[in-house]
């Protein structure tokens, strides 16, 4: 009987791992697809602030009833944590998105999500300099891997050629919002429900661009014009609704549930895919390809990545990678 037991119990925890690495993978994807999305709409008129706006507060609507339901009973922390709540709105929310997409309105997506994700590599940096947790050499090793995909994606050796600084500052911007995240999961001290953090982040950037917008100190300016993917014009509301639904809404309820199931560190493992999937879908909708060398950067990047996440003590968990 206890054989029976144990086969069924191995069984369940096969099942929930698998179901978890499909939403995993699930969050990767949708993930991904922002930074084509969005890009297609700026070729239109849209502005970074416009698009931003509407795809967190699209995404914040419909996570709505989840965060809503997750804070009930955690109106103590809501006011003792405000100040790192806001925080994480405006700067790891809403402060890397628009750098991101402001990015790739200079740049193509490949490139600045590749720079965008030396962000765990910075983390290193930030500790040992902060508190003087002296990485272990796996780790550091795969800091200067990253470090050195970093050149190759600039192709700074080339003369950095066919790069916008402008896209590579914003980028640059990206990667200081997702360091931001990953610090503030580390040190913020906010403990709140997972889904509950990530919509009140939202709910926090959509108030934030929405005021910018009001008070005139963003653009934002939006077309009815149809947007062009994959060789085809698309409605503008679809695009939008896209973005904020499918690469926002569902891309953060599924990488919340897949990081429940699989613990931070394996899910933050996947979630690299969406680096991947970025480049494709930058190939498959805009036609964008990175050059070989900023490939081969891309690859050394996301090696140096793997090393620093698979260096850090298994028993602190890595937080889930940041998103745009």
């Amino acid at each position: 009987m206890e054989t029976v037991t144990d086969d069924v119990a191995t069984v369940t925890r096969a099942e929930r791992l698998g179901g978890g690495l499909l939403l995993a993978v699930l969050s990767a994807v949708s993930f991904s697809a922002s930074g084509s999305i969005a890009s297609s709409l700026f070729a239109t008129g849209w502005t970074p602030g416009a698009v931003v706006l509407v795809r967190v507060g699209l995404a914040a609507l419909v996570l709505a009833p989840f965060g809503l339901r997750a804070l009930r009973g955690h109106a103590g922390a809501l006011r003792s944590q405000a100040p790192a709540l806001l925080l994480y709105g405006v700067l790891a929310v809403a402060g890397a998105q628009f750098c991101y997409f402001s990015a790739v309105e200079h740049m193509q997506v490949g490139p600045a999500i590749l720079i965008e994700y030396t962000a765990p590599a910075a983390v290193v940096v930030w500790l040992w300099l902060r508190h003087g947790q002296r990485p272990a050499p796996l780790t550091l090793g795969g800091a200067a891997l990253a470090a050195l995909g970093l050149v190759l994606v600039l192709d700074i050796l080339g003369g950095g050629a066919g790069l916008s600084v402008v896209g590579v500052l914003w980028a640059l911007g990206a990667m200081l919002g997702a360091l931001t995240y990953f610090i503030l999961n580390a040190e913020g001290g906010i403990q709140l429900p997972s889904i509950a953090l990530a919509w009140l982040g939202l709910v926090i950037g959509t108030a934030v661009f929405g005021l910018l917008g009001l008070l005139h100190l963003m653009p934002m300016h939006a077309t009815p014009d149809p947007a062009r993917l994959a060789g085809a014009h698309v409605p503008w509301w679809l695009a939008v609704l896209a973005l904020g639904t499918v690469t926002a809404a569902l891309a953060y309820a599924s990488g919340i549930a897949a990081g429940r199931i699989l613990g931070a560190r394996l899910a933050s493992f996947v979630a690299l895919l969406e680096v991947v999937f970025s480049v494709v879908f930058a190939w498959l909708l805009l036609d964008e390809l990175p050059h070989l060398v900023q490939l081969a950067g891309g690859a050394l990047i996301l090696a140096g990545v793997v090393a620093v996440k698979a260096g850090e003590p298994a028993s602190e968990p890595a937080p889930e990678p940041a998103r745009e």
